[in-house]
């Protein structure tokens, strides 16, 4: 039987190394640390949580509240320990961190299938089965070696992402849908501002809390001019943002012959036209402010934020272009890659990912096929959603209901919604997990 490869020992590779040795698969992990550190983490541990101890909502009528409980049905080690070392975090799933990871690091180690492996890796193995988790901060060398492989240029800079808001809560008696001089299909949805609805909404961006950027961060801040934080646009004039993203020039509501003084466009992000990205929004900041000064935009008053904008240095792959939503690469089936370096955000998504990549290297080591997720489960819409998005626009995408197929029916209610979201994905996976049930040791 062949010996299976994971490299990198964060949330995605340990999960993905505990799931291979749950199908009586050996397994090697490695790990650079404590040889090489990076520069967010401070110990030797698996599995280290570097910027805070929440894996978000628990509740299972909240997107990482269902992904909890998909992954707790599907035996994940790390929602286990998650579980077992939680502590009160009103209502979102917390850890005693250090706890959390030394247990994760001696339970891997101890098992006898896994081998771990202290060094860093620097070239892709080539004829083996491998699991790549290294993370937004993979080494340079195995980034170039990675980029070698794959033809592409990494996705690594000090980035600036734009909110994701959700289509249903957009304010359609406001917001219109129109493109620009009227060209092509009216791709973009228009939030019009009057002067004075402007000058309010400039000065608000102007005084808003930024997030604090990193130590290690800063270093790579003179990449950030290309695509410039919108508060910064802001404070460089009245004007300024008028004559950039929020230009109205060529822009007009079929409803009404009134001009506008500036335009607040949205471009849909998925195929189903539930998400929809704030044109020309990057941002640094904090999100609390965020929600409340871009709701001060008409047309955005009541919007529902699936991924708020976000400023770090991030190291991914265009994933609509290299992997199917197995988690393979389309020009290597037997590498396959999972956490942070596919483009999904979160701890519970890094799991999540290390869970699928992890049992199909199994599979394929066993001479089975690779599985997907089921399109209606909250593993199966994130996966689904990294690897078909759009390769020209993509970005880092947490979990969240606005990418989960429709409803048959359309409830109003966001709460009931979420409900009928979280039944037909636990039922479905329910279904599904009877046809892939591991080889358990």
């Amino acid at each position: 039987m062949p010996n299976v490869r994971v490299i990198g020992g964060g949330l995605a590779g340990t999960e993905a190394a505990w799931q291979v040795a749950q199908w009586g698969v050996p397994v090697t992990l490695q790990e650079m640390r404590p040889l090489r550190q990076s520069p967010a983490h401070h110990s030797q541990e698996l599995a280290e949580l570097v910027c805070s101890n929440s894996f978000g909502a628990k509740a299972s009528d909240r997107a990482s509240g269902l992904l909890h409980e998909e992954l707790r049905r599907l035996g994940s080690i790390i929602i286990g320990k998650a579980d077992q070392h939680n502590v009160p975090a009103g209502g979102a799933l917390a850890v005693d961190r250090g706890v959390f990871s030394r247990d994760l690091s001696e339970t891997l180690a101890q098992h006898p299938l896994i081998d771990l492996q202290r060094q860093e890796v620097q070239q892709i193995p080539e004829d083996e089965i491998v699991v790549l988790a290294t993370g937004p901060l993979t080494s340079e060398a195995l980034a170039d070696d990675l980029q070698r492989l794959t033809g592409r240029q990494y996705m690594s800079f000090f980035d600036a992402a734009s909110p994701i808001v959700v289509g249903e809560s957009i304010n359609t008696d406001v917001a219109f849908r129109a493109s620009r001089y009227d060209k092509g299909d009216a791709d973009y949805f228009n939030c019009p501002m009057t002067q004075e609805q402007y000058l309010t909404f400039w000065q608000a961006l102007c005084e808003a809390e930024q997030a604090e950027v990193k130590d290690f961060e800063r270093e790579t801040a003179k990449f950030f001019e290309g695509c410039l934080p919108i508060e910064e646009m802001a404070k460089r004039g009245e004007d300024t943002m008028r004559y950039g993203p929020l230009k109205p020039v060529g822009i007009r509501d079929p409803r009404s012959p009134e001009r506008f003084y500036a335009i607040v466009q949205l471009r849909q992000e998925d195929k189903a036209g539930q998400l929809w990205n704030m044109v020309g929004f990057q941002t640094n900041l904090r999100w609390g402010e965020q929600k409340r000064v871009f709701r001060l935009i008409p047309g955005l008053e009541n919007a529902e934020f699936v991924r708020m904008g976000v400023m770090h240095r991030n190291t991914f792959i265009n994933s609509p272009e290299l992997l199917h939503p197995t988690l393979q690469f389309q020009q290597r089936p037997s590498l396959l890659a999972a956490g942070q370096l596919i483009g999904t955000e979160g701890y519970t998504a890094a799991a999540a990912g290390g869970w699928l990549a992890g049992t199909n290297a199994a599979r394929i080591a066993l001479g089975l096929d690779p599985v997907s997720m089921p399109a209606e489960t909250m593993m199966g819409s994130l996966f689904g959603f990294v690897t078909s998005a759009s390769p020209k626009h993509f970005q880092p995408m947490p979990p969240n209901f606005g990418i989960i197929p429709s409803l048959e029916i359309r409830i109003r209610n966001k709460r009931d919604r979420y409900g009928k979201y979280r039944d037909r994905s636990l039922d479905r996976l329910a279904t599904w997990q009877q046809t892939v049930q591991p080889v358990t040791v």
